[in-house]
């Protein structure tokens, strides 16, 4: 029978070139593990490393760099857990428990040559179990009964609602637009003000005041001119009479004896 898990998607989730794999001796105690205790100068093997996911299960794959032969495997169920634990004097080294077809197990130590290539391994376990934290949530949530109290937005029996659709429109259609605020009317097509009522009164006032004056000045100058004529002399009226009658006698025609 087909094993849950079998026919899932595999996805890669890291890959390193290289990777150093050490013989770790027996843990005697509890104490954490030291990779100074280990060989690190003469690895027992040294090949490729890829780390990959089917489903909720991370996988540790030594495999060789050439041919791509699986070398030893590590199932991740839970991280961090007993199938990868960390060294505590340093960051580049780790402890993997790796299983074979039977379900025998050891533990041995692998190493990182770059202190980058570690965190990538370190990172990648943590962003796969963090994902799967997220989707066992979601799983719980969906299978719980909602027990919140739903919203009723519905009518009830009997009640109604009015709906005032288009009166706001009207009532501002009605008012008036004023420029200003000040209730002022438009100017004039020509541009030109008209003075305010007042200033006019004032200027026809003060025009029709000089307009008599000057009226009667000028009366007074016609009466006195007149009081001023002397009377016609009657002795100026002969002699101009005489000089007409003196030219006269040029201006006719000489007269034939």
């Amino acid at each position: 029978m087909a094993t849950e898990g079998q026919f899932e998607y595999e996805s890669i989730l890291c890959v390193k070139p290289e990777v150093n794999v050490y013989r770790i001796p027996p843990r005697a105690s509890n104490r954490a593990i030291r990779a100074a205790d280990w060989k690190l100068d003469a690895p027992d093997w040294t090949g490729r490393m890829r780390v990959t996911a089917r489903g909720k299960v991370a996988f540790v794959k030594l495999e060789d760099k050439i041919s791509g032969e699986l070398f030893a495997q590590a199932p991740v169920e839970e991280y961090p857990g007993i199938a990868v634990e960390t060294v505590s004097d340093s960051s580049r080294y780790f402890v993997l428990r790796i299983q074979d077809d039977n379900g025998r197990s050891a533990f041995i130590g692998i190493g990182f040559g770059d202190r980058g290539d570690a965190f990538d391994f370190n990172v990648a376990l943590q962003d796969h179990f963090k994902w799967v934290k997220q989707e066992n949530e979601f799983s719980k949530q969906a299978q719980a009964p909602d027990t919140t109290p739903k919203l009723d937005l519905g009518f009830k029996e009997g009640q109604t609602i009015t709906l005032n659709i288009g009166q706001s429109k009207k009532k501002d259609r009605s008012r008036p637009q004023s420029s200003g605020g000040l209730g002022l009317l438009p100017p004039p097509p020509g541009g030109k003000l008209a003075p305010p009522p007042s200033s006019r009164s004032t200027n026809h006032n003060t025009q029709s005041s000089v307009g008599g004056n000057d009226t009667g000045c000028l009366l007074d100058l016609d009466s006195s001119n007149s009081n001023s004529v002397a009377p016609s002399n009657p002795t100026s009226t002969s002699a101009s009479t005489a000089s007409s009658d003196l030219w006269g006698d040029f201006d006719s025609e000489p007269r034939t004896s």
